[in-house]
């Protein structure tokens, strides 16, 4: 089993891991930890984390990566593991993701303790007292003003966390504000349920809804068409359409005969103006053969006298 514990800090994730690990015979990996033991042990990653660490720096993401292929290949981890601190981000579970893979491997789930911030606080606050009063040490970081600060860093990191295993179907949540043993019960009975679905990629609907875009030429109907479509099988729908056709061929032959009309009209009147302009031509061409022949029987004359 391959989980990862999700909360922030005082919320009690290092008090079920441990209830875990006893359960399920499985190791839990700290983050902390685990720099601090590869940096002991002087492996080739933990050296170059001693000295990144050592001028100060943040250890990167694909240090702390490779500190956990290192840890994850050791005998104790081959049954399962808890890693409690990693991933803090989207890029962080991304990187464990595909270290998984190239493994052959995966998480089984992923435990988020939700709190309420307030009630966490009031909780710090009592247990600082109670330290106090029996005389222990209390960190310089063990107070409610720098809790504050590392909740608000928590809850900016992990909210497109939860996400992200959320959309993966692996994020399952518990109220991390009940008594331990309630919340132990609690994250017994996740682990048991089936895990939820993936979720789905949305996908566009059109306007009466069906999945997928419209078929490609098909235009939808306009109003007007729509609200005079009648529905199929109504007899007042069948007198419809037939009335309709029936019109429809009507205007169709009045509109032809009218056509055929104003065409021989045209005709007509088109052949008795050729036939009007052809006698008048006619006329006049034998008027000016008349006028011709007189002009030169004049001319005839004139010259025998």
């Amino acid at each position: 089993m391959r989980l990862i514990l999700l909360g922030p800090p005082g919320a009690g994730k290092g008090t079920q891991a441990q209830r875990l690990v006893d359960k399920h015979g499985i190791v839990q990996l700290s983050t902390g930890d685990m720099l601090r033991a590869a940096v002991k042990a002087e492996t080739p990653v933990g050296m170059r984390a001693k000295d990144i660490m050592a001028r100060g720096e943040l250890v990167p993401d694909e240090v702390v990566v490779g500190i956990i292929e290192e840890r994850i290949e050791q005998p104790d981890a081959k049954d399962g593991f808890i890693l409690d601190g990693f991933p803090r981000t989207v890029a962080q579970a991304e990187a464990l993701e595909k270290l998984l893979a190239k493994k052959g491997l995966k998480l089984d789930a992923v435990i988020e303790l939700e709190v309420d911030d307030q009630a966490l606080l009031q909780r710090i606050e009592k247990r600082v007292a109670e330290m106090q009063a029996r005389g222990e040490p209390v960190r310089a970081d063990d107070n409610a003003e720098s809790l504050k600060k590392r909740l608000d860093a928590y809850h900016a990191q992990t909210a497109p966390l939860s996400h992200y295993y959320r959309k993966k179907g692996l994020h399952r949540a518990t109220n991390g504000m009940s008594a331990i043993d309630e919340v132990t019960a609690a994250i017994g009975e996740l682990l048991a349920a089936p895990a939820p679905r993936k979720r789905a990629p949305s996908r566009k609907r059109t306007a009466r809804g069906a999945p997928g875009r419209r078929a490609a030429g098909r235009k939808p109907p306009s109003r007007r068409t729509a609200a005079r479509t009648p529905s199929k099988g109504s007899k007042s729908a069948t007198k419809t359409v037939s009335r309709g056709g029936a019109s429809k061929a009507k205007k169709a032959v009045k509109g032809r005969s009218r056509k055929a009309g104003s065409k021989a009209k045209a005709a007509k009147s088109g052949k008795s103006a050729g036939t009007r302009h052809k006698a008048v031509k006619g006329r006049n061409s034998g008027r000016n053969r008349a006028a011709k022949a007189r002009s030169a029987r004049g001319r005839r004359l004139t010259k025998r006298r």
